[in-house]
């Protein structure tokens, strides 16, 4: 700010600036002025800025223009002169200090020009043209000056001076400030701390002797970029040296990271422990892939599948056995073979998950049965007791109620039997008997067999009883010799027997999609004895067997089969022509009907388990189930036995095992266990045990 002390320069400036359109005004004895200019002379302006400021100014001829200025706020004299500058920076002309004068120029003369040299701070919003020398402490000044170049004005230098390591810059202030700024930035102390590596399978002699050899080609360049590196072995600990720029040594310390494992290193042995999978099964497998491996690298090692020394000795290297104790496989082979196998076990070495399979096997069996029938008899003159004439009919024939009865062990038949006759001894005997019955029965029977298993694994759960059949017997007597002489003896009747299940057989493999659907692949076998006999008595066994495949979303039900029946069988006897005659054949006359009416449905529910955490859910549910089926059996109590309860299951809480949360997993070293989260059980508030 320049004060104005005369007052009477001061209106004559104002005068001056009236004809050109600007205004100055006096504010507590200091100079400010709008300036406001339209297509005024760069002479002029010049005078009005050497009135303010007190400066001389000698005009170079070839300036001249034509400026335009438009101001809003007042500006103080300084601040007039620098705007003034930017006026001639605008136009291509540079104001020059030569002492107590400023030289208005041409800007390409500012090489030659001198300016304000070395000053101790360098404004950055001046115009003023200005030189400056900067120096670099930690990358090359030569380094800086390609980048910098296209910052710089076309007349302003740069110049790098290599032996002390500085830059020497020549332009406007505000540029010369921003340069600064901007070497101050990338001027920044690099991190050449040194690294030691330690190397775990690689040996460091032959890893230093690979990335020196990878470095080799890139020296020259990285000796021109500043980044140099350097590597050294240390052969008694095994470990690598590093040193240089941290970008260069994170690169080079990627790829000795890379190069370090076992898989690199040549032939190696390698202990595999397996989480799921057995070993012993997957030991086997893998010595096939083994084989299959190395003849294919033996075929592709020398042109027409000739065997080499190389591929010959990695077939014979290559080996794998199982120790069953640990579940772990112990591995040799070369590194491409290792890798290949280890990715096998990576697959295959997971967490298969489970299936849980519900068969609702449910039949409704309805029968019903009517019989009406009459039972003639005619005996004949004499002491035999054989009939003359017999017509039966009906379920229950005469003949079979005069066994009976003749036998001295009569056996009532069901049903209502109401006989008539004459009895006498000489003469003619009759009898009649009519028999009529009428029966109904019936079976609801529904079973839930399950079971879970692994994916792609067969389960079979057999849920019968094991029924005796008789199929042969034999009683009698025979003779045998004994010392050439005769004789008989009694042989022992004995009889043979056939004992068949009796029950609800479910074989299942499921197979699980990526679109959690299921493929299952279904036997199923369900078994009732019938209230029917059959010949001699023997049982009869009602059997139902489903075998199909199906396919089944997860938790969705699904029907495999089922069998809608419904039958009606009737029989009717009579006597010739008597059976005919109306209303008396009726008494000549038997009849019987059956009417039978089976449904049977087979359902199928699979559940994926996919975590430890459905499983615990589907076992809770059960536990749960069978727990309240005890607690509702008597109230938990023992009929005549007061001080006596029912046998019943401990809640889940209280139960010897923690069936709310899985076992712990198996941690790497000896760590102990993490606690694995756990699942809250299903029991209901209100299913506590009874009170002792």
């Amino acid at each position: 700010m320049v004060r104005v002390r005369n007052s009477v320069v001061v209106c004559l400036f104002t005068m001056c600036l009236t004809g050109l359109g600007a205004q100055a005004q006096q504010t507590n004895s200091r100079a400010t002025i709008t300036p406001n200019y339209k297509d005024a002379d760069l002479g002029q302006i010049t005078e009005a800025v050497a009135a303010v400021t007190g400066k001389t100014f000698i005009i170079d001829p070839r300036v001249k223009a034509q400026v335009t200025m438009l101001s809003s706020t007042p500006m103080s004299p300084q601040a007039f002169y620098e705007a003034y500058l930017s006026i001639l920076q605008v136009h291509g002309y540079i104001a020059v200090p030569s002492g107590n004068i400023i030289k208005i120029v041409p800007e390409q003369n500012t090489r030659t020009s001198p300016a304000n040299d070395l000053p101790n701070s360098v404004s950055g919003a001046s115009d003023e043209l200005v030189t400056q020398i900067i120096a670099v402490h930690n990358v090359s000044s030569s380094q800086l000056v390609p980048f910098l170049r296209p910052l710089i004005g076309q007349n302003g230098q740069l110049a790098a001076y290599a032996s002390s390591n500085m830059l020497i810059i020549t332009d406007h202030a505000n540029n010369v400030n921003r340069l600064m700024r901007i070497i101050e930035r990338i001027d920044r102390a690099s991190d050449d701390e040194i690294e030691v590596i330690q190397m775990q399978n690689a040996t460091a002699a032959e890893i230093t002797k690979v990335v020196n050899s990878l470095n080799s080609g890139a020296a020259a360049q990285q000796m021109e970029s500043g980044q140099t590196i350097k590597i050294v072995s240390d052969d008694r600990t095994n470990s690598i040296l590093l040193s240089g720029d941290k970008s260069a040594r994170l690169r080079i310390k990627t790829l000795i990271a890379y190069l370090d494992t076992p898989l690199q290193s040549g032939g190696n042995t390698q202990v595999r422990y397996l989480h799921y999978a057995d070993a012993e099964e997957m030991a086997k497998k893998l010595k096939e892939q083994i084989q299959s491996i190395t003849q294919a690298t033996t075929a592709s090692a020398a042109p027409g599948g000739a065997p080499t020394a190389t591929s010959a000795g990695s077939a014979n290297s290559a080996s794998i056995w199982a120790d069953k104790g640990t579940n772990a496989l112990i591995v040799s082979a070369p590194p491409k073979v290792m890798q290949q196998i280890m990715a096998i076990v990576d697959k295959l070495d997971i967490r298969r998950p489970q299936v849980h399979i519900e068969a609702i096997v449910a039949e409704v069996d309805m029968k019903k049965t009517a019989d009406l029938g009459v039972n003639w008899a005619l005996y004949g003159k004499g002491d035999t007791n054989v009939p003359a004439a017999v017509f039966s009919g009906g379920s229950t024939p005469i003949s079979s109620l005069l066994s009976s009865a003749l036998s001295g062990t009569p056996s009532i038949p069901s049903g209502t039997t109401i006989g008539i006759g004459r009895l006498v001894d000489n003469g003619v005997s009759f009898a009649a008997i009519l028999h009529a019955l009428r029966e109904n029965g019936g079976s609801n029977i529904v079973s839930t067999p399950s079971v879970v298993m692994l994916d792609n694994e067969e389960a079979t759960i057999n849920v019968s009883q094991e029924v005796p059949f008789l199929t042969g017997q034999f009683s009698g007597s025979g003779s045998n010799g004994n010392n050439g002489g005769t004789g008989s003896s009694f042989v022992n009747p004995f009889q043979t027997v056939q004992r068949q299940d009796v029950g609800n057989k479910l074989k299942i493999t499921p197979q699980i999609n990526d679109n959690n659907s299921l493929i299952l692949t279904i036997d199923q076998n369900a078994s009732t004895l019938s209230q029917d006999t059959g010949d001699a008595g023997s049982k009869i066994v009602n059997k139902r067997e489903i075998k199909t495949k199906v396919m089944v979303e997860d938790g969705g039900i699904i029907v495999i089969g089922g069998l809608l029946e419904d039958s009606i069988t009737h029989g009717e006897a009579h006597v010739p022509v008597l059976g005919s005659i109306p209303i008396i054949g009726n008494l000549f006359r038997s009849r019987n009907s059956e009417k039978r009416k089976n449904n049977l449905m087979v359902f199928i529910r699979p559940t994926i388990l996919r975590d430890a955490d459905q499983t615990i859910t589907e076992t809770n549910a059960k536990y749960n189930l069978i727990r309240n089926l005890q607690l509702q059996e008597n109230g938990g109590k023992v009929p005549l036995q007061p001080d006596e309860h029912q046998p019943l299951l401990p809640a889940l809480q209280d139960a010897p095992i923690d069936l709310r949360k899985p076992l712990a997993k198996k941690q790497e070293g000896n760590e102990p266990p993490a606690d694995s989260p756990t699942v809250q059980g299903l029991l209901p508030s209100n299913t506590a045990p009874p009170k002792q």
